[in-house]
Parts: C-alpha cells; sequence; structure tokens
C-alpha cells in the first residue's frame, strides 16, 4: 500500500492519500483547495487514479479539494450522509466500506465535535483516521454545527478507543508538529478523553471553553455543503 500525510500550513490540517500499488486506486481524505495542484501532482508522479475523495466532516475551517478533484479526474466525492452535501456520489453512514484497489476503508460515525463527523478504519494496516473527532492529546470543540459533548465522548470511546491497542491514529489536525499516536497513548495520555476521565467530567470540561468563532466558518461551511464548488 502507498501511503502519505500530506499538510496544510495555515490550518495545521492533514490530507491523507492511501493508494493500491498493485491496482494503482488512490483516495484522498479531506482534501483541501488550497493544495488540490499539490495533490493531483503527486497522483500523476505515482501512477494512481483517484476513484474518491472523503470528507471527515462538513469543515467550518477551509474549504474542501474535493469537488476541484472530482472535475480534474473524475474521482467521486464522499462525505456523511448526516451533512446533507449537495451533490455527493457517496452519502456515506456507519458500517459503509469505501474500496480502492485491493484495500477497504471502513466508515465509522463518530459525531460529537459536528454532527457530520465520520472516521475511517484501514484494518488492514492498523491505521484509524480520526478528523476532528480525536486530536493527538486532544479532541475537535463541541460548540457549533450541532456539537455536543457527551455524543463525542461515546463516539471516541465506543468507535476508536476499542480498537486495539497498537491502532495507529492519524488526526484531522495537529497544531504541535505532531503526526500520529496510537489508541494505547490516547487510552492513557490523552487530558480530555483519556486516563479514565468520565462522560460528565468531559462534558463538564467542554462545557467551560470559551472559544473564538472560527475565522472561516461564515465561507467554508456553505462552500463545503456544495463539495467545495460554490467558490
Amino acid at each position: 500500500m502507498i501511503f502519505r500525510q500530506l499538510y496544510d500550513r495555515e490550518t495545521c490540517t492533514y490530507t491523507y492519500l492511501f493508494g493500491c500499488a498493485d491496482r494503482r486506486e488512490a483516495v484522498l481524505i479531506d482534501p483541501v483547495l488550497e493544495h488540490v495542484a499539490r495533490d493531483v501532482s503527486l497522483l500523476e508522479e505515482l501512477g494512481l487514479t483517484l476513484v474518491a475523495t472523503l470528507e471527515t466532516h462538513v469543515h467550518a475551517d477551509h474549504i474542501t479539494g474535493g469537488g476541484l478533484l472530482r472535475a480534474q479526474t473524475g474521482s467521486k466525492y464522499g462525505v456523511s450522509a448526516a451533512g446533507d452535501v449537495v451533490g455527493a456520489e457517496l452519502q456515506l453512514v456507519d458500517g459503509d466500506v469505501v474500496s480502492f484497489g485491493d484495500h477497504k476503508l471502513e466508515v465509522r460515525a463518530t459525531p460529537g465535535h459536528t454532527s457530520t463527523c465520520l472516521s475511517y478504519y484501514l484494518s488492514d494496516a492498523g491505521m484509524i483516521f480520526t478528523g476532528d473527532a480525536l486530536f493527538i492529546r486532544g479532541c475537535g470543540r463541541t460548540d457549533f454545527q450541532e456539537g455536543d459533548a457527551g455524543m463525542l465522548y461515546r463516539s471516541v470511546h465506543e468507535q476508536i478507543l476499542s480498537l486495539p491497542e497498537d491502532t495507529l491514529i492519524y488526526p484531522g489536525h495537529d497544531y504541535k508538529g505532531r503526526t500520529v499516536s496510537t489508541v494505547a497513548e490516547e487510552r492513557a495520555f490523552n487530558p480530555r478523553l483519556g486516563g479514565g476521565r468520565s462522560e460528565e467530567d468531559f462534558t463538564a470540561l467542554m462545557d467551560a471553553l470559551k472559544l473564538d468563532h472560527p475565522k472561516k466558518i461564515d465561507v467554508a461551511v456553505p462552500a463545503n455543503q456544495l463539495c467545495g464548488e460554490s467558490v
């Protein structure tokens, strides 16, 4: 399998590329509009055909590159069915499977940061891509886009931290230069969701946060509800 972790410096967003080395099919998770040329160039260099772009949720901090990638490559666009995203061919729900060549990504619903959050589990490689549901030593906020702290707590514990302890966790963002964690590490050391913290304690912690409104939310969310194609 071919795997690349890509980065947007402005929003600290990770984009993930997976390719089947035998059948040369690929998927991208959370592409960023400003980096479509980079992503297309990399696909061409590696000799890969993009079959799908997948979103972990309807983003508030950046506009997806998925719509433009679809126009340029013929790939399909996948996002949570809960998001009512206009024009998405893949309306994904918990338990769905997205194939690329000989590999399969399992869709796991992990709402709580937003109502549209999905994680993608690549079981044959022991990797899960958690978007904003679970960060390295943190998690996404729960105060907009139908967020719910209790729901996020349950999503993370039932869908992510229940996986084998050596499962690699790849988040949607990191603001301190970290790239990967494991289930065992986050169970033990995540200050919000690990270390035996209860759902009640987590909910109180999240409810007490006073965070600024995301700078791009008024532009990004409407654009992303149209696969990024309204710009």
